[in-house]
């Protein structure tokens, strides 16, 4: 969103330095106690093979969507065995449009199906790719807590074709040599094997194809208060750099599959992602998109992964009437976010540009960040910080655990990428989920460490959607002015009803 998330989650010196801490203790403990790959560290996990993660980053700020707290588990080593799949359509950088359906065998193989459409609500369907292979389970991450390291070995990709549209534009992106052998023999609706073991690797990389998301798995499992339970599959993260793509090892984790007889409740793209095949693709319902009204306070649904091993919250205020935004980003050295390192609060003014010629529903943002400040939480975050020179970062010598500093009279912070003011472009858009609550997107982070502080580098996805809080009153702390919003019930209400207006004028109205 800001240049708080791009600096601090992603500046390539401090997310090395981290890094780096991380393996050396990591060899230490390998040293001390052994070498079972499945062996957790202790400050991280319990000894259990079903490991509890609390809360307890929560907020004060009431989940309209959650009853009670949700007791959730991972399992190391993960299991795989069962069928997962999509629950909306996913958006990959470039864009990319997929559904996905990934079935785990106990003999290790698998068999994947990625539908891809032309379309952002997965309507339009493209192509399909059939993909057969094998995976290995290795050891617990020493990169990615709470992820295991695995190997994959892919041993056909067949794919069908559902139009000649279709067919047309991959024969425009596909290499001479690839077209020439085999798309001129893709009839639409026909099977056509476009990689196995001996051919085919240049087609695949022209596809920007890649299974690597299968180097790092995670399994958790949310149980709730009533005794049901959602299984969620998570795999690795999606370069956001398409010719990095099929080379890129993740680090962090794309949005979840859900375990087909696990999945959340009603889940109809679901039950329509798990029936398709590979010439019969889910064809989702379109529906007209939701009005972006920011007003409100948005957080993080879970504990959210990035690349380079971080873990952290998000809890973003916006008021429209200013155009004022304020952002907490609260960062955590473990994946459950019971351990912080720091925090920080962003604070600056936002415009709203055209809508995305990219992504239908979505919208062009431009954010300017004008004030940040730091609280270190960790003991060894202090101790970076007070190495820092003079005038690059906060009070020099003066940072305390627990102590808030402003970074805005040094122009930001240098060891923590941080540079004021800043400007960035992104890409935000609405959607409702499975209950009708209100979600926020906003633009993937750059894999690679940079910002998007040009319109060329706009986001073309998007990271995990926030929550509307509810409840009434928010203020915003840096300037101590009260400001009186519409509860999450009331907002949610006005949205739907503007939502179901462009409903009734889209089936009725005349142009």
């Amino acid at each position: 969103m800001t240049s708080v998330e791009a600096g601090t989650m992603s500046n390539s010196c401090f997310s090395g330095l981290l890094r780096g801490v991380w393996l050396l203790w990591q060899a230490v403990l390998v040293v001390g106690r052994g070498s079972d790959p499945w062996e957790v560290p202790p400050h991280h996990f319990s000894t259990s093979s079903n490991l509890s993660e609390s809360l307890q980053w929560e907020p004060h700020c009431q989940y309209r969507h959650l009853q009670d707290r949700v007791k959730v588990t991972t399992d190391i080593p993960p299991k795989l065995e069962g069928t997962w799949v999509s629950t909306r359509c996913e958006v990959r950088p470039g864009p990319q449009f997929l559904t996905r359906s990934y079935s785990f065998q106990p003999n290790r193989h698998f068999h994947a199906l990625q539908h891809y459409y032309s379309d952002s609500s997965c309507g339009d369907p493209a192509y399909s790719l059939l993909i057969r292979g094998k995976i290995r389970l290795q050891q617990a991450s020493w990169i990615t807590p709470g992820g295991t390291e695995a190997e994959h070995h892919v041993t056909k990709v067949g794919i069908v074709v559902h139009s000649i549209s279709a067919k047309q534009t991959l024969a425009a992106r596909l290499p001479q040599t690839c077209t020439d052998v085999s798309l001129d023999r893709v009839e639409p609706g026909k099977l056509f094997e476009l990689f196995n073991t001996r051919a085919g690797r240049g087609c695949l990389a022209a596809l920007g194809f890649s299974m690597m998301e299968m180097s790092l798995v995670r399994v958790q499992t949310q149980h709730h208060s009533h005794g049901g339970k959602v299984q969620e599959l998570f795999l690795g993260d999606i370069h956001t750099d398409w010719i990095q793509r099929t080379l890129h090892r993740p680090t962090g984790y794309q949005q979840p599959l859900q375990n087909a007889m696990h999945h959340i409740h009603p889940c109809p793209v679901c039950a329509m992602v798990y029936r398709s095949s590979e010439k019969r693709p889910p064809v989702l319902p379109r529906s007209p998109a939701l009005p972006l009204s920011l007003d409100g306070r948005w957080v993080s649904q879970r504990c959210e992964t990035r690349p380079n091993v971080l873990f952290l919250t998000r809890d973003f205020t916006f008021d429209s009437g200013r155009q004022a935004w304020e952002g907490i980003y609260r960062h955590y050295s473990d994946p459950a976010c019971s351990q912080p390192t720091f925090t920080l609060r962003a604070f600056g003014h936002y415009a709203q540009g055209n809508p995305s010629a990219k992504i239908l529903g979505a919208s062009e943002f431009a954010f300017k960040v004008s004030e940040v400040r730091v609280t270190a939480m960790d003991k060894d975050i202090v101790k970076l910080l007070n190495k820092t020179r003079p005038g690059k970062c906060g009070l020099a010598g003066g940072w305390e655990e627990g102590a808030e500093q402003d970074l805005t009279p040094t122009d930001g912070c240098t060891v923590l990428g941080i540079k004021l003011p800043h400007k960035e472009y992104e890409l935000l858009k609405m959607e409702l989920d499975h209950r009708k609550h209100l979600l926020l997107f906003t633009g993937e982070r750059p894999t690679d460490g940079t910002s998007p502080d040009r319109p060329l580098r706009r986001p073309t996805s998007f990271q995990a959607p926030m929550v509307l809080c509810s409840g009434g009153d928010v203020q915003f702390a840096h300037s101590g002015k009260q400001l009186k919003l519409s509860s999450g019930a009331e907002k949610v209400t006005q949205v739907v009803l503007l939502w179901f207006a462009s409903v009734l004028c889209s089936r009725l109205c005349v142009y």
